[in-house]
């Protein structure tokens, strides 16, 4: 008979992304995921298997997540070029906007390099960029070419916002996504 698990992989997950949010993933061993997680080295290793495996289900998780928070701002947010601006701020916490700027993109290297996080990503790409696209052209090529410049910009605001942070995250990314949107 298995024993139950007394802490639910979500939970260790979660504790284990904000730790990899602090090492990165390089500096996620076992030793640390036992202590941020609460279960022991040893039941780690049964439940994951190896380094590897644990850093793989811990982003799969995160993915998840966002994939989530991506389909509820889809749902929920107008079909209008205002719409697609409210989503991608949802997406985007603005406690939470310069760690994402700089401890993030040690976890998208990792996302990039394996191959099962990057189809994970390049898939949630391209249903945000659905989901933009339906907001800023009735055109469906259009709509494809303009989602993705919004993504790039939405993303390239952040990343050049963690260097000269003289206003807020998401009211850097909206005049951004205005400007754009009024030379379109």
């Amino acid at each position: 008979m298995t024993r139950r698990k007394t802490i639910p992989d979500e939970q260790v997950l979660d504790a284990l992304f904000e730790l990899m949010m602090k090492t990165g993933p390089d500096g996620l061993t076992f030793a640390r995921a036992a202590k941020a997680s609460g279960l022991s080295a040893a039941t780690l290793v049964q439940r994951y298997g190896n380094r590897e495996r644990l850093v793989e289900a811990t982003l799969l998780q995160a993915w998840d997540r966002l994939d989530a928070e991506t389909k509820a701002a889809d749902l929920e947010e107008d079909l209008s070029p205002e719409g697609a601006i409210k989503l991608l701020l949802r997406l985007m916490s603005p406690d939470t906007a310069e760690r994402d700027a700089t401890d993030g993109l040690l976890l998208l290297r990792e996302d990039i390099r394996n191959p099962r996080l990057r189809e994970r990503g390049a898939a949630w790409g391209r249903a945000l960029v659905s989901a933009l696209g339906r907001r800023l052209s009735s055109d469906p090529q259009e709509a494809n070419t303009l989602g993705w410049q919004m993504v790039a910009l939405w993303q390239g605001t952040h990343t050049w916002w963690a260097f000269d942070q003289t206003v807020a995250a998401d009211r850097a990314i909206r005049q951004a996504l205005e400007a754009w949107l009024k030379r379109r």
